[in-house]
């Protein structure tokens, strides 16, 4: 059965999309086989992984509220081997909405993952809105664990609690009560600064939470990869940047 990782955090700008894409990559480089999910209306993910959402007929909006379209109906092969991606397009905004009057709303990406995607991958991450909503807890709800990618500044750290408790909420209501963090991702890291090696000391003293040792540094290859729609290890397969999603893909693998 697939692991299902969710990428999640409610502040925008934090490397999601990038993690998401870039974690997806490095492991299909392992010869596993990938799932990405675009919870977000943005659809940040489906281009950075060479699709146009202007041109998609289907997307994961229409299999979380019609009921006769299944997720195997919209996955489509990304030209990364080994990806394949459940895109996203505008249409999603508006999916939250009708949603929230659905019986077992907090259940339906869970129910559309089922068993075909379940086997038929090794890995499913999916890449989150920069909300607490309604989306976000359905990939929580069908997660098996998450990543949350932080970004080393001050502002970024002030919202890891609210995320925290909305975990903690879908534990203790019985959503999903195996729900685990996997760990916390630094992101635009810059150990040069006081002020990153002070935000990243802050993140290691709140609470019992596995670190990645990785840590994403923000450069600019890692930047140009999403506009050839291609993951940073097939872009620039020897960056600084494709070296740290590679080492954060053993980690997760490690961590099981």
């Amino acid at each position: 059965m697939a692991r299902v990782i969710s990428i999640a955090n409610q502040k925008g700008g934090v490397g999601k999309t990038t993690t998401a894409i870039n974690l997806a990559g490095s492991l299909a480089e392992h010869g596993h086989r990938i799932l990405c999910i675009d919870m977000d209306a943005q659809a940040n993910l489906t281009v950075g992984l060479g699709l146009n959402p202007r041109t998609i007929e289907r997307s994961i909006a229409n299999v979380l509220i019609d009921a006769d379209v299944s997720l195997q109906d919209i996955v489509v092969p990304t030209q990364t081997a080994g990806i394949d991606v459940a895109p996203s397009d505008i249409d999603l905004s508006a999916t939250e909405n009708t949603l929230f009057s659905a019986i077992g709303r907090e259940h339906a990406l869970r129910e559309a993952i089922g068993e075909w995607a379940g086997a038929h991958y090794d890995y499913i991450i999916i890449d989150c809105p920069p909300t607490l909503g309604l989306l976000t807890i359905n990939a929580l709800v069908a997660s098996e664990s998450v990543i949350i990618p932080v970004q080393t500044q001050y502002y970024a750290l002030k919202g890891f609690n609210a995320l925290v408790n909305v975990i903690n909420q879908i534990r203790n209501r019985g959503l999903n009560s195996d729900l685990r963090i996997l760990g916390l991702l630094p992101t635009f890291f810059d150990g040069r600064t006081l002020l990153g090696r002070d935000m990243l000391a802050e993140l290691k003293s709140m609470g019992d939470h596995h670190i990645f040792e990785n840590m994403i540094k923000q450069t600019v290859r890692l930047g140009e990869a999403p506009l050839v729609g291609r993951p940073v290890t097939t872009y620039a397969t020897s960056s600084d940047a494709a070296r740290a999603y590679r080492g954060l893909a053993r980690e997760v693998m490690e961590l099981g």
